[in-house]
């Protein structure tokens, strides 16, 4: 069971083959790895680092060693490869241009990216706000959907992040992030996760009982302002079967319930479609979206609201100084040309059918993997074990192993190998990426 609030990300720093790792780096990149504990607090997932980057191009990470890593990682912001020209170009020319928007005007730049948005978004969702975090975003739609519903109450998941600010962290449901903080906001309630929806509901129909446990704690509370939640888990790679969001949607339409989807770190082609609610079934009152919105590049959010939204023009629901940035809505509508022009969106189709295939044979020759799945470019695979502790310690043993030849990508749940490439990224690179995890999981005789 996943009981340890360290399994929920496999590649925190408290891994014992960190050390071992870092006894393997040059002189230099220790030296600076030190100055960054000496001077960054310390916390979980980025302190000690890994390595010292100097440069990025591409799928490519390079370290001050000039060893070149591919990167299937990216915190899920580089659907167009680090440092897209296309989108530094846009950048350099807003910085000519507008720098800054203070926040009484508004400018041409934000405008068109506001309405390219609205255009984009399915259903009715046509009113936006930007900010500067994804965090900050839910934080946005957290507060309209309490003015829209004068309630306060939100249903959330456990092991769900949506951002580790304190009012995300409520709403959210990783322990690692919640964990010794003392009380959260009032009114945060919470559903058992997704992919534990057999462990909870049996194996006999567990996400149509799942959806009926919604529709009852809806009804029996009658006050819940929101349902907030990733229509898939993206750090495990588990989309819901087709029929659950389409009936909690029902649910939330008959007990004035808003539903709110976190798309910070799915949106923007990755999945296959523009938003991976348009696979769900379902679309929310309010869609969130972030990371790869910037280009890779620059902070970037959006809350994407229903029309019918607009009913706080007395209140302040973000009130960033950057609200409206030109540049990152110059670097935001740089990425939606690419998106578009250079046919990302099926990319991600086209690659999801070979990497699925790839996998497949993967898990044909090793033991170790228990199950493959994907989304569109973007794969989970699950790493199995006699435990849960084994699993992970097995997904740990495997990120280190591809690490040394050249991999990067994350771990979820503590045993699931995440692998999430930019959409740019060439046939050789990633053919490369699987032939790297066959000889790492060779190689550990996993």
């Amino acid at each position: 069971m996943k009981d340890d609030p360290a399994l929920s990300e496999g590649d925190v720093n408290r891994s014992p083959l960190r050390a071992a790792w870092r006894a393997g780096l040059s002189d230099e990149t220790i030296a600076l790895l030190d100055e960054d504990e000496r001077y960054f607090l310390h916390q979980s997932l980025s302190t000690p680092c890994l390595d010292v980057i100097e440069r990025a191009e591409g799928a490519t990470l390079i370290d001050i060693e000039g060893r070149r890593i591919l990167d299937f990682h990216g915190n899920s912001v580089h659907q167009l490869g680090h440092g897209h020209p296309r989108v530094v170009a846009a950048i350099k020319a807003e910085l000519d241009r507008l720098p800054f928007s203070p926040r009484r005007y508004t400018n041409r730049t934000a405008i068109e990216l506001a309405r390219r948005l609205a255009e984009l978004a399915p259903g009715d969702l046509g009113k936006v706000l930007f900010a500067p975090s994804g965090a900050a975003a839910i934080g946005m739609a957290l507060k309209l959907a309490r003015y829209a519903t004068g309630r306060h109450k939100t249903l959330s998941m456990w092991d769900a992040f949506h951002g580790a600010n304190l009012d995300t962290i409520s709403v959210g449901g990783e322990a690692l992030f919640r964990a010794n903080l003392g009380p959260m906001m009032p009114g945060s309630e919470h559903l058992p996760p997704l992919h534990l929806a057999e462990r909870f509901f049996g194996p006999d129909r567990p996400f149509e009982r799942f959806a009926d446990y919604v529709d009852y704690t809806l009804s029996v509370q009658g006050d819940v302002a929101a349902l907030i939640a990733e229509p898939m888990r993206w750090t495990t790679v588990e989309p819901p079967p087709p029929d659950f969001w389409p009936r909690v949607r029902e649910s939330c339409n008959r007990t004035g319930t808003l539903l709110i989807f976190d798309e910070i770190p799915s949106c923007l082609a990755r999945s296959g479609t523009m938003f991976v609610c348009e696979q769900a079934g379902a679309t929310p009152d309010i869609l969130v979206i972030g990371k790869g919105l910037g280009g890779g590049i620059i902070p970037m959010a959006a809350m994407i609201a229903d029309t019918r939204l607009d009913v706080a023009p007395q209140a302040a629901l973000g009130h960033y100084t950057h609200e409206k940035s030109p540049v990152g809505s110059a670097a935001a509508l740089a990425t939606l040309d690419v998106i578009e022009e250079e046919g990302l969106v099926q990319r991600a189709r086209d690659l999801g059918e070979e990497g699925l295939a790839r996998l497949a044979e993967l898990k044909a020759r090793h033991g170790a993997i228990r199950d493959v799945r994907g989304c569109g470019c973007y794969f989970g695979i699950e790493i199995g074990g006699d435990s849960q502790e084994a699993a992970s310690a097995r997904a740990d043993k495997l990120l280190y192993a591809c690490l040394e030849r050249g991999l990067s990508f994350k771990l979820g749940g503590g045993n699931i190998v995440t692998l999430c490439p930019p959409l740019t990224i060439t046939q050789e690179e990633f053919a490369s990426a699987f032939a790297t995890l066959d000889k790492s999981l060779s190689a550990l005789h996993l």
